[in-house]
């Protein structure tokens, strides 16, 4: 028997579909009422989507017209749904170019934050199983298998760019084996890519996408265990515009999510003697004395915004960071991170507190790039065109109130340039509500 669709949100201002049969009465996914078939009209034109930019400035007078309107340069999350998804049902969240999910422990920021990074790793193109590696946590607690004992989640995301916004909504099978049992795609109120499992005992999805050529649609199988709207400029020629439309769409949606680096500084690795390496930062933040190696020479301007960060969150006198080689281990030489008070005395970080580690590091992040930290953007997109997202999970965490408003006051000043955006979590959202600038999302029950 097939798999009907997951049950996906409907996008808004549909147009009208070709008669599908009846779904199913069982669903594979915990959700809201099932939607019929994938089926695209012909007739219906396409929205007029300016063409992907090769460059910094406006392609065409239809991109200046869009950027007069406030659509961004630059592809970026704007909304991420937690339709079902570990403690969330039906939530949306609007994401800012500064924005705090904010509540007690127990709340869902973390579980947000997750969602969002595993978002961010199907769009660069890894497995599923890459993605949520413990997918049974992400089913909601409450929710009951179906007749074939299934079990499942769903998340989604809009992004907004030159090609407008665009939804993204992904149906997941955790239980009892993990898949993808659908997926839409979606901009303008226009279907672009839609899939589902037809067949559970094979391992692909059908799709179909829309072309607007002499056949409305091209229909073929995908992965089941991968993104489909990361796969399709790979399978999509862009011959007819309703192809470019589709590619436009897929491109700003995996430009966005993959330019993402999730970090949560860990004190206790970062005061230890770091081996050399490549120095780019990872998310634990525990090779920083070897990127400082490396940045403090590479830009001095950065270097002293840095020094200022870290002079107005850390105790007693800062005239420098520092990093000095301290001896061999490891197969290469050891690094240590310092302050240099300006007296001839330096202070080793692993004599600082946990809340002046974190306040460093995440100032570290703000203040650097792609070139810096450990993530992997689109490299066939020009770096102008691209936006950064830090993803901080405990923004706040072992900080006093002075080093988290400096903080994020940082964060505010970095993200109204455009290039960078920040989604943290903190343990309250009064002090966050002061920062100006920021989004704050109180999941206060």
């Amino acid at each position: 028997m097939a798999v009907p669709y997951p049950a996906l949100p409907e996008p808004a201002a549909s147009p009208p579909t070709a008669a599908a049969p009846p779904p199913s009465p069982q669903d594979p996914v915990p959700s809201a009422a099932p939607v019929p078939g994938a089926a695209f009209v012909a007739t219906v034109p396409p929205p007029a989507f300016p063409a992907p930019r090769t460059g910094p400035g406006p392609a065409t007078a239809e991109g200046r017209r869009d950027n007069r309107a406030g659509r961004p340069d630059r592809p970026c999350v704007t909304e991420l749904r937690l339709s079902a998804f570990a403690g969330h049902r039906g939530a949306v969240f609007p994401l800012g170019p500064l924005t705090f999910f904010a509540g007690p422990s127990g709340s869902g920021k973390t579980t947000a934050l997750r969602a969002y990074e595993a978002l961010a790793r199907l769009g660069g193109g890894v497995p599923l199983g890459e993605a949520f590696p413990e997918p049974s946590g992400c089913v909601p607690e409450r929710a009951r298998p179906d007749a074939q004992q299934r079990r499942g989640f769903r998340i989604g995301c809009t992004v907004d760019g030159p090609a407008g916004p665009v939804r993204l909504d992904v149906a997941v099978q955790a239980e009892p084996e993990l898949r993808v049992v659908g997926e839409r795609l979606t901009a303008g109120g226009l279907v672009l890519l839609e899939t589902a499992l037809r067949d559970p005992g094979r391992r692909f999805v059908q799709a179909a996408w829309h072309t607007a050529g002499s056949a409305p649609v091209t229909r073929g199988p995908l992965p089941d265990d991968r993104l489909g709207t990361a796969l399709l400029p790979l399978r999509v020629a862009g011959k007819t515009d309703g192809q470019r439309h589709v590619l436009a769409a897929a491109e700003q949606v995996v430009v966005a999510l993959r330019s993402v680096f999730a970090c949560d500084p860990l004190p206790g690795r970062m005061r230890a003697d770091t081996p050399g390496g490549s120095g780019r930062l990872l998310g634990t933040c525990e090779n920083l004395a070897d990127v400082l190696w490396r940045t403090r020479t590479e830009c001095g301007r950065r270097h002293a915004q840095l020094v200022a960060a870290v002079r107005a969150g850390c105790a007693g006198p800062v005239a420098d960071v520092v990093a000095d080689l301290v001896g061999e281990g490891g197969g290469g030489h050891l690094v240590r991170a310092l302050l240099d008070r300006g007296d001839g005395v330096r202070t080793a970080f692993d004599r600082l507190g946990d809340g002046e580690l974190r306040y460093s590091a995440l100032a570290l992040v703000l203040l650097t790039g792609p070139g810096v930290l450990e993530v992997d953007p689109a490299g066939e997109v020009p770096s102008a065109m691209q936006t950064l997202t830090v993803l901080a999970d405990g923004f706040d965490r072992g900080m006093d109130l002075r080093q988290r408003t400096e903080l994020a006051e940082l964060a505010a000043r970095m993200c109204e340039r455009g290039h960078i955006r920040c989604v943290g979590a903190v343990s309250d959202a009064g002090w966050a509500a002061g920062v100006a600038g920021a989004t704050v999302v109180d999941l206060n029950p």
